[in-house]
């Protein structure tokens, strides 16, 4: 999967810079940088984090049909 992607479609969608994530987050935009690109990922705290910012359900964050999980 291609993380990255969801990452930044979800920022941009926000109409948010990468720099202006990293300061929600307290991190430098360099690590928003890796994340979209796929580089590095996030911790699970940071996911969480993204997620409300990006006003997404995590699944959404990590472009994971939300139904794929109910049996």
């Amino acid at each position: 999967m291609n993380f990255g992607e969801n990452f930044k479609k979800c920022r941009l969608e926000m109409h948010l810079s990468q720099k202006e994530v990293a300061s929600k987050l307290g991190i430098h935009q360099s690590n928003i940088s890796d994340w979209e690109n796929d580089i590095s990922r996030p911790e699970y705290e940071n996911l969480i984090h993204l997620a409300e910012i990006y006003n997404v359900s995590l699944c959404q964050l990590l472009g994971i049909d939300e139904n794929f999980y109910i049996k």
